[in-house]
């Protein structure tokens, strides 16, 4: 018989990254935890949009299992849950309170809930809607990780119950996103699953642009845009870009733009993937402004906020080429410092390694 897995995942997806921003989180991390020689198993449900779409079917950093149902979750894999240090929930899996519930019941050691979409959760929980997280169930977990830090996590503990909420930022797999000697084709991009709180931004900050610099290049990557926006010809349109081709894509930008989800700029401290694999790149970012933002990456040293369309014009027309490798220099510093794969697994095995269900664990083997 195998060892038992040190971890295991049950989140959205691993497999594929087509219109979600969780897989490439999730590698990220557990890419990590195994270079900590951390096990890791993960169990994504099998659902026939993923199936569809799998970029990374057979990972080398970890087991990937697919279930067809919370009943088929229980059946196949209660033993390595149950063997486990820690198991981790993730937002947004398909019939999600259900699963809660039923993984509550096993003899498990740590049971954590990891949520990439703290902002949204909440929301949706102060207006009753429990799609894949219930109120009762957050006292449920040992620690509460979330993908927002800040006054966020006080939230969490003091109106939500939960015993420890803790951040867990994204993170970049530093050995996969770099600079490359690829030639610049275009002068701003975006890379994004449409969204309909964040396009009035993409309009403002890369959209208006375009039009007000038709001799200016620029791109936006990204699955589900409605096919009535008004492209301006200047503006190349990839559908999806698989993560595989993401390192190449920033590369071939002078500045790449991130535009924030509404209930993520409300909260703050809400950092995408985005931020890290464009500076781990030395591609300039070009960000609207929200709380916290400047504690990540400093303003002005090592990214750009902006408000309007005329900060993005001025920026694409005025700032020289010294100016904008030094931008991107000083981004990727901090980003290799401080917010890689491996960083960011270490934090998650601290936290895990002193949260109370460590100690039930240890009891548990005693």
């Amino acid at each position: 018989m195998s060892a038992p897995y040190d971890i295991v995942i049950v989140g959205l997806s691993l497999s594929s990254s087509w219109g979600n921003g969780h897989a490439t989180t999730f590698r990220s991390l557990i890419r990590g935890l195994h270079a900590h020689g951390k096990r890791v198993l993960f169990l994504e449900r099998d659902v026939p949009w993923y199936a569809n779409n799998r970029d990374l079917p057979n990972p080398d950093f970890c087991a990937l299992e697919y279930y067809s149902s919370v009943e088929d979750l229980l059946a196949r894999f209660t033993a390595p849950l149950e063997a486990a240090e820690a198991v981790i929930v993730g937002s947004y899996v398909p019939e999600g309170v259900a699963v809660i519930d039923a993984l509550h019941k096993l003899a498990l050691g740590q049971f954590c809930f990891y949520d990439i979409d703290t902002p949204v959760t909440l929301a949706k929980l102060v207006r009753d809607d429990e799609e894949y997280l219930a109120r009762r169930q957050i006292p449920l977990f040992d620690t509460y990780f979330s993908f927002s830090g800040g006054p966020v996590l006080d939230r969490l503990e003091e109106e939500f119950g939960a015993q420890s909420a803790m951040p867990l930022y994204c993170s970049v797999d530093a050995e996969r996103y770099g600079p490359t000697n690829g030639r610049k084709i275009w002068d701003l991009g975006y890379l994004g699953t449409y969204s309909p709180d964040r396009q009035p931004t993409l309009e403002k900050l890369l959209i208006e642009p375009a039009r007000l610099l038709p001799d200016l290049r620029f791109v936006v990557a990204g699955p589900q845009f409605p096919a009535d926006i008004d492209w301006p010809p200047n503006v190349e349109r990839i559908e999806h870009l698989p993560p595989a081709e993401h390192r190449a894509f920033y590369n071939q930008q002078r500045f790449t733009l991130n535009v924030t989800r509404a209930d993520m700029i409300a909260a703050g401290w809400s950092p995408s993937v985005r931020l890290f694999e464009a500076a781990a790149c030395g591609t300039p970012v070009i960000s609207d402004i929200w709380n916290g933002i400047d504690d990540l990456l400093p303003a002005g040293e090592a990214i750009l906020l902006a408000q309007t369309t005329a900060d993005v014009v001025q920026t694409l027309t005025q700032m020289g080429e010294a100016e904008r490798q030094s931008l991107a220099d000083a981004a990727r510093r901090h980003v290799l410092a401080e917010h890689t794969s491996t960083a960011r697994s270490g934090e998650l095995i601290s936290m895990l390694g002193t949260s109370r269900g460590a100690d039930r664990k240890i009891a548990q083997e005693g």
